[in-house]
């Protein structure tokens, strides 16, 4: 288990660990010496070297509806924040505000450490925008979060497996000191943007392997049309993202988290 000043140092350097507070961790240590779920048991879908979501099961009756009733509490929890001054006068924080995103996520992390718990659809972890042209942000959607460690029946009972795909970020190999232009570009080694998916490759590169980087998450568009751009999972021509387009290493430590 790493050393809490091992912890700070890291979070220091790439704040990585902060967000682990608000995806369901007890303590990052913790959450750093887990493991990533395994694709091997069926239960999920191995998309790529940093990120797993659960797969699509066949729809029982009753998932559909409670699946919109999801959809309209987003709706609800959305209306008071058309205009993005008043998420944040309400406490939610843009997350990477300095660096470019398809979107951004304001995250309220007194909602996200309640969604640890329990599932509530009008309290959001983070509201969805897309950058505007005159500089200021519009609301596309919101985020739900759950524990790092939660259960797919735990999820399923949040919202239907049949519709939605939760997702996690996972296998994050921290660059050593001085090596953070390795987060970026097309030969990127380190973050969610990396080549390097493996504890050994990430020791082996002088880094610290992170299983975990987030908890489960799932992204729902309640202005669409169609349920599969509500539901979505990844880029599209709506500009729909989820987060693994970014190397994250930047991220701010919340002050109101603790370490230990």
């Amino acid at each position: 288990m790493l050393k809490l000043w091992s912890i700070r140092s890291i979070v220091a350097q790439t704040g990585a660990i902060a967000i682990l507070c608000i995806s369901g961790a007890s303590t990052a240590a913790e959450v750093s010496t887990g493991t990533a779920p395994s694709s091997s048991s069926g239960d999920m879908a191995h998309m790529s070297g940093h990120m797993f979501m659960t797969q699509l099961r066949p729809r029982n009756a009753g998932d559909k509806e409670k699946a919109d009733a999801v959809v309209l509490a987003a709706r609800e929890a959305m209306a008071p924040y058309q205009d993005y001054r008043k998420a944040l006068a309400d406490g939610f924080r843009i997350f990477l505000p300095g660096v470019p995103q398809p979107q951004y996520h304001f995250t309220n992390y007194r909602y996200g450490r309640e969604a640890t718990e329990h599932f509530d659809p009008l309290k959001p972890t983070s509201l969805l925008y897309k950058k505007t042209s005159d500089g200021g942000y519009k609301l596309v959607g919101v985020m739900y979060t759950d524990r790092v460690d939660a259960k797919e029946e735990e999820l399923n009972e949040r919202i239907p497996l049949s519709v939605a795909r939760w997702h996690q970020h996972v296998n994050f190999c921290v660059a050593p000191w001085g090596q953070r232009a390795a987060y970026f570009g097309p030969n990127a080694k380190f973050g969610l943007q990396g080549s390097i998916s493996t504890r050994e490759a990430c020791e082996e590169a002088g880094g610290t392997f992170l299983p975990h980087v987030l908890g489960w998450m799932v992204h729902v568009y309640p202005y669409e049309a169609d349920e599969k751009k509500v539901w979505s999972t990844g880029d599209d021509e709506q500009g729909h993202d989820n987060m693994d387009h970014t190397a994250m290493p930047g991220m701010k430590m919340d002050p109101g988290m603790k370490m230990d």
